[in-house]
C-alpha cells in the first residue's frame, strides 16, 4: 500500500497554539490579530492551520500583488538564495543596474536608490529634498508641506509629514517645518506655498486615508507651484503605484512629472525592498558618504523585483487589472444600491475603498468568518487590494459572499458625529 509523505515540519517549527501562545508572550503589542495562523498560500488563496481556504482581497496590504507562491516568482528566490542572499552595497551585483533602468523606463525618471521599505523610502526623499535646496545656496528653504488625510510611515521623517493625530500625537515633538495643506484644496496649497518649501509630498490616491484620489487641477497647481518655488513634487506611490491602478503608476493620471517618486509594497513580490527614483536635477546633490542602506537593494530582492515587473509585461496584467477594476466598480456600484449603510465607493483598478456610515470593524470580522480578507482604514472605510492576477471568477466569487457578510453581520452603531463631519468635508473637497 503507498503511503503518502507529508512534507517535514522545519527544525523550528511549533504547533499554530504554540506559536500563539509564543507570540503573546514574547511579541511587542503592536498589532490586534485574530487566533488563527496563515500557514501558505497559492495564488489569490491563503490557507490557515485548520485547512480552511480564504480567498484575500488584500494581498498582504497591496504586498502580495501576484498572489502567493506564484511560480514565475519562487523559481527565481530558489535560485538566487542558492547563489548569494547578500552583498554589501560596497560592490556592484548583476541586478541593481538593470532594476533600475526598469523602474526608470517605467516611471520617466532618471535615477534610483534602494531601500529597505516604504517608509526608509520616504526618509530619503524627505533628505534628497532638503539637500538639493541646501546644494542650490537657498537659505531658509527648508519646509514640507504634506496633505491632511495623510499616511507616509511610522518613522520620524515619515511620521511628520503623517496627518492623523492618533499616529502622531504619542511621539511628539516631531520633526519640525511640516505644514499639513487641505486635501484638494487648491487655494489652500497657493496660501502655504511659499519660497521657503523644499518639497511637496502627496499620495496620487490615499490609501491609509480611506482610497481619495488627488484631483487633476490639486495635482496640476502643485507641479505648477513646486516648478516656480524650485521645490521638489514627490509622490509617495508604495500603496499605489507599480500597476496597482493599471497604469504603471498613479500620478500617470495626471500631467507633469513629480521630481521625487518613493516606491515599495509590491516590488519584490513580498521580499522587503523599496526605492527612491528621482529625476536628475535632484538625484544629482547625492554623492557618496550622503545617503546609505545596509540592506536595500540585494541580489535576491533585486532579482525578484526584475522578475515580478517582467511578469506584468508578460502576462499583460496591467490589462487584467483595468478589466477586472471595471467589473469590481460595477458590482460594488450595485450592491452600494441594496444597503443604505454603503456612502460611497471610490477607487480604480484594483484599490478600493467602500465608505460606510457605520463602524467598519464588525465587518472585516464577519468577513473573516465567511473566510474573506478585507480591511478596515478611517474608522468606517473598507479597504479592497487584490492581487493583480484575480480572475472574473474570483471577483463573482467575492461579491457572493461580500453580499452575505452584509446581510449577516449585525448592524453596528453609527459613527460619531465628528467623524462623519470630517467625511463629509473631505468628500466636499474633492
Amino acid at each position: 500500500m503507498n503511503r503518502v509523505r507529508r512534507p517535514k515540519a522545519a527544525k523550528h517549527s511549533v504547533s499554530p497554539e504554540q506559536a500563539l501562545r509564543l507570540a503573546g508572550r514574547y511579541l511587542m503589542n503592536t498589532y490586534r490579530r485574530p487566533t488563527l495562523v496563515f500557514v501558505r498560500g497559492r495564488g489569490c488563496y491563503l490557507y490557515d492551520h485548520r485547512g480552511r481556504k480564504y480567498l484575500d482581497f488584500l494581498g498582504g496590504l497591496a504586498v502580495n500583488a501576484l498572489g502567493y507562491s506564484h511560480p514565475r516568482l519562487t523559481r527565481v528566490i530558489r535560485r538566487e538564495s542558492a547563489r548569494a542572499v547578500h552583498f554589501s552595497n560596497l560592490f556592484h551585483h548583476p541586478y541593481q543596474g538593470p532594476l533600475a533602468r526598469k523602474l526608470t523606463e517605467w516611471s520617466g525618471l532618471e535615477r534610483v536608490f534602494f531601500t529597505n521599505s516604504g517608509t526608509e523610502a520616504v526618509e530619503g526623499a524627505l533628505k534628497l529634498a532638503r539637500l538639493a535646496a541646501h546644494k542650490r545656496g537657498t537659505e531658509g528653504k527648508a519646509r514640507i508641506l504634506a496633505l491632511e488625510n495623510s499616511f507616509h510611515g511610522r518613522t520620524f521623517g515619515a511620521l511628520s509629514i503623517t496627518h492623523p493625530a492618533k499616529y502622531r500625537d504619542p511621539f511628539g515633538p516631531l520633526v519640525p517645518g511640516v505644514e499639513f495643506v487641505r486635501f484638494n484644496d487648491v487655494a489652500d496649497l497657493e496660501a502655504k506655498f511659499d519660497d521657503s518649501v523644499c518639497g511637496i509630498v502627496i499620495e496620487p490616491i490615499q490609501g491609509e486615508g480611506g482610497i481619495y484620489p488627488v484631483s487633476t487641477a490639486f495635482w496640476s497647481r502643485a507641479r505648477e507651484l513646486a516648478n516656480h518655488y524650485g521645490a521638489a513634487l514627490i509622490a509617495d506611490e508604495i500603496q499605489s503605484g507599480l500597476g496597482r491602478t493599471g497604469r504603471p503608476f498613479a500620478y500617470q493620471r495626471h500631467t507633469g512629472l513629480p521630481d521625487i517618486v518613493v516606491i515599495a509594497k509590491p516590488l519584490a513580490g513580498g521580499l522587503p525592498l523599496g526605492a527612491i527614483l528621482a529625476r536628475e536635477t535632484f538625484a544629482e546633490s547625492f554623492s557618496p558618504g550622503l545617503h546609505g542602506s545596509t540592506f536595500g537593494g540585494g541580489p535576491l530582492a533585486c532579482a525578484v523585483a526584475l522578475e515580478f515587473l517582467s511578469t506584468i509585461e508578460d502576462e499583460n496584467l496591467l490589462e487584467n487589472v483595468r478589466q477586472r477594476g471595471s467589473q469590481l466598480r460595477a458590482e460594488l456600484t450595485r450592491l452600494a444600491g441594496d444597503f443604505d449603510f454603503v456612502r460611497e465607493v471610490r477607487g480604480e483598478g484594483l484599490i478600493f475603498g467602500i465608505e460606510l456610515a457605520v463602524e467598519g470593524k464588525p465587518y472585516v470580522e464577519g468577513a473573516l468568518r465567511e473566510t474573506l480578507i478585507i480591511n478596515c482604514t478611517h474608522e468606517c472605510v473598507l479597504r479592497l487590494l487584490p492581487p493583480f492576477i484575480v480572475t472574473e471568477r474570483q471577483i463573482d466569487e467575492f461579491m457572493r459572499r461580500f453580499r452575505q457578510v452584509l446581510n449577516k453581520t449585525k448592524r453596528p452603531k453609527s459613527l460619531p458625529a465628528e467623524l462623519s463631519e470630517s467625511r463629509t468635508a473631505a468628500a466636499a473637497s474633492r
